[in-house]
C-alpha cells in the first residue's frame, strides 16, 4: 500500500540549474543522437539510439565517479541492493551534478518503495540533465500514482518529446491528457 505523500517539495517555481557532470566528449554524440532518437521511425528503431545515450548520459568524466557507478553495478547485480545504494549515495555526495547517479539513486528508492526518495532524486536527475528521458517518464509514473495527474502529465510530455518511442509513454500521456484536460471535440 502506497502513502500519499506532499508533493510540493517536487514542485519548485524555478528549477535550480546546475552545469550537468558528463563527459565533455560524451556531449557532442549526445547532441547529434538526441534529434535522431525523435525521428527513429519506430520503438525497434529507437532502442539502439536510447542505449547509446544511456550510455553517454552515464560518462561522468571522472574515473573515480565511474569506478563507483561500476562497483554499485556489480553489487546490485549480486543481489547487495544495500552496498549498491551505499556506492550510489557515495556518487551522489562526491559529483553531486552527475545526473545519472541521482537517476540511479531514484531507481533504487523505487525498488525499496521509498516513493519519496525517488521522486527527490529522480527530480535532481531531471534538473541536471533535462533530457534524461528515463528520469522523467519514471517521476512522472510516480506522480501519477500519487494522483498529481497535472504534473505527471507535464513529465509525461516531456519524456515524450524526447524519446516518442519510450515504452507507454504515449498511452499515458493519451490517458492523463483525456483526465486532466478532457476529451477533445
Amino acid at each position: 500500500m502506497r502513502i500519499l505523500l506532499p508533493l510540493s517539495f517536487v514542485m519548485l517555481a524555478t528549477p535550480v540549474l546546475a552545469t550537468q557532470q558528463i563527459a565533455p566528449e560524451a556531449l557532442a554524440q549526445i547532441d547529434k543522437l538526441m534529434p535522431a532518437l525523435a525521428k527513429a521511425g519506430s520503438a525497434d528503431n529507437a532502442k539502439p539510439i536510447e542505449a547509446q545515450l544511456l550510455t553517454l548520459f552515464a560518462q561522468s568524466g571522472s574515473p573515480s565517479v565511474d569506478l563507483l557507478m561500476t562497483r554499485a553495478a556489480a553489487a546490485l547485480q549480486a543481489g547487495d541492493a544495500g552496498t549498491a545504494k551505499e556506492l550510489v549515495r557515495n556518487v551522489t555526495e562526491i559529483a553531486p551534478t552527475y545526473a545519472e547517479g541521482w537517476r540511479h539513486l531514484g531507481e533504487m528508492a523505487q525498488a525499496a518503495n521509498d516513493d519519496e526518495g525517488a521522486i527527490t532524486a529522480y527530480q535532481k536527475a531531471v534538473t541536471l540533465n533535462p533530457r534524461e528521458f528515463q528520469a522523467c517518464a519514471e517521476l512522472a509514473g510516480i506522480l501519477a500514482d500519487y494522483g498529481d495527474k497535472k504534473q505527471a502529465l507535464q513529465y509525461f510530455r516531456k519524456a515524450q518529446a524526447l524519446d516518442p518511442w519510450l515504452s507507454g509513454v504515449n498511452d499515458a500521456v493519451t490517458k492523463l491528457a483525456r483526465d486532466v484536460e478532457g476529451e477533445k471535440i
